[in-house]
């Protein structure tokens, strides 16, 4: 049975979700055309964080960085732990990116089959970056609401108590189940990891390019959901993802002052343009 909601509870929900909504990240690939739909359809108030892949290497990630940077955008590269070749290769890039003026840094393993150094994971990379993590304002680690396809849980879990006090907050890996997310926050602060969160949710993109996305990361339930919205995949080529439903269910989440609720992580998969005028239509129609 679904429990009934207080009037004043339901008065307060889409002012929930209207913080949320104002409380966005955007995160990006660094492909061909990606700068122009940031400058084109996103403001300077809005924080950009640029992705990192084995194909593309960090070159690519740290030169859509400092283009950002210098245009006025708050920007947060992606550090793969598994990219990055020795030590002398890391202080290369941190020296850059504060040269550039980087304030932020995003950690993490990757996914690199194997390490191009000595660092196998983010916890080695945050240790080799030592005392120069206070070069930074913030540095994000990230969490995984579901389990990770290459990593085991109990390792997961294991990583984020050893990341923790290495970071000031956390990013969820993306999840399409308010309940799932709920658990997992539950989780992670009975646990004794206090870091504020940032909840992954998907911008307004294709469900073809989630579902796409949710089977190369592994995410076996996501792609199950998908699947089930989708019904046919002739469909889901024309179909859009619309997150609105998802942002509703996370408000009262985000309420809870226990579960210390930044904002939300928006991966845009590139879809920048679609998912910025989704988010405003959203917020224009809280009246926010």
């Amino acid at each position: 049975m679904t429990a009934s909601r207080s009037p004043a509870r339901a008065d307060s929900e889409p002012a929930r979700t209207a913080e949320l909504l104002r409380n966005a990240r955007f995160e990006v690939l660094p492909l061909e055309g990606i700068e122009e739909q940031v400058l084109a359809h996103l403001g300077t108030d809005a924080k950009v964080t640029v992705t990192a892949s084995p194909r593309r290497g960090l070159d690519a990630t740290v030169e859509l960085t400092e283009r950002l940077t210098a245009a006025g955008y708050a920007t947060v590269p992606h550090i793969s732990a598994r990219l990055v070749r020795d030590r002398a290769h890391l202080t290369e890039l941190i020296d850059r990116l504060q040269a550039g003026g980087v304030r932020e840094l995003f950690v993490l393993a990757g996914d690199a089959a194997e390490p191009a150094g000595e660092f196998p994971g983010a916890v080695e990379l945050l240790e080799a970056i030592g005392p120069r993590r206070a070069d930074f304002d913030a540095i994000g680690i990230t969490g995984y609401p579901e389990s990770h396809h290459l990593i085991s849980d109990e390792e997961t879990i294991r990583a984020m108590f050893a990341k923790a006090p290495m970071a000031t907050y956390i990013v969820s890996q993306l999840c399409f189940d308010a309940e799932v997310i709920a658990a997992w926050i539950a989780n992670v602060r009975r646990r004794g990891t206090d870091l504020p969160i940032w909840i992954g949710v998907p911008g307004n993109v294709a469900y073809a390019k989630l579902l796409r996305t949710s089977m190369r990361i592994g995410l076996g339930e996501s792609a199950r959901f998908l699947r089930h919205r989708g019904s046919w995949i002739s469909r889901l080529v024309t179909r859009q993802f619309k997150p609105e439903q998802l942002v509703r269910d996370l408000a009262p989440i985000a309420a809870d002052s226990a579960a210390r609720v930044a904002g939300i992580h928006l991966y845009t998969l590139n879809e920048v343009a679609r998912t910025e005028r989704w988010r405003r239509a959203e917020l224009a129609r809280l009246g926010a």
